[in-house]
């Protein structure tokens, strides 16, 4: 199942592109939305997204919303499918991370085979081995998916594992666990180890991660922080 999801403000394009979709060969969930701020408010995780650009109302247009969209974990961004009238957002268009740029009207014979290359994509990224920790707590081994920790702190010769749904503490040094997990995480000072598709704003001094937690920034890993922060919001839109 793809979840699919329309974002145009126009009712007879959303109709013709879940027409589209609901003609291709693999079985697809659609969700349609008439503007940004629809799209940005529901919470639903959807896997592909069909997308306008000029978009009537208020609200951000739909290169905005795409910036917005490439600001989440890697793990809740969709593949961005461009639809539009017009030619000239076509580089701004993979600046955020788009797979394809369609110009209305749309041709079938190509929407076929893009939505073939994206479902593709979306497919075999779900079969990506989901990477792990393992570590000793408690005198039994427990291993934590990498997507569900938060950050690790450094604690009196242990280190607090926070998680999504909770936390816990084992036996570790950080600075081990600073090599083990690699670029999906960053010392952002000697008692913090964060992982970077959780982090949602920062200044110099403090960091701000999903959910609204706060953690300081030492001034000598700031530098460090942000050049790590940058390659991983690129690999995650070249994804």
């Amino acid at each position: 199942m793809i979840r699919t999801a329309i974002c145009d403000d126009e009712p007879r394009t959303r109709a013709y592109l879940k027409a589209l979709i609901q003609a291709q060969p693999c079985p697809c969930e659609i969700v349609e939305y008439t503007s940004a701020g629809e799209c940005l408010a529901d919470g639903r995780e959807i896997d592909l997204l069909l997308l306008d650009i000029e978009l009537d109302g208020a609200g951000p247009d739909g290169m905005a919303l795409a910036g917005q969209i490439r600001g989440r974990p890697a793990a809740a961004q969709p593949v961005i499918i461009f639809v539009t009238g017009y030619e000239r957002y076509v580089f701004d268009a993979f600046d955020v991370g788009a797979f394809q740029y369609l110009l209305k009207p749309v041709d079938e014979e190509k929407f076929a085979r893009v939505f073939a290359r994206a479902a593709a994509q979306i497919e075999a990224g779900r079969a990506v081995k989901v990477r792990t920790l393992t570590v000793q707590s408690a005198g039994v081994s427990r291993t934590v998916p990498l997507d569900s920790i938060l950050y690790i702190e450094s604690s009196n010769h242990k280190v607090v594992l926070h998680l999504k749904d909770g936390e816990f503490s084992c036996y570790g040094k950080i600075r081990d666990l600073e090599v083990e997990l690699g670029e999906q995480f960053c010392r952002i000072h000697k008692g913090y180890l964060v992982n970077l598709a959780y982090v949602e704003g920062y200044s110099k001094k403090e960091l701000t991660l999903a959910g609204g937690e706060i953690l300081l920034i030492s001034k000598y890993k700031y530098q460090d922080f942000v050049k790590a922060h940058l390659r991983f919001l690129k690999k995650g839109a070249a994804l």
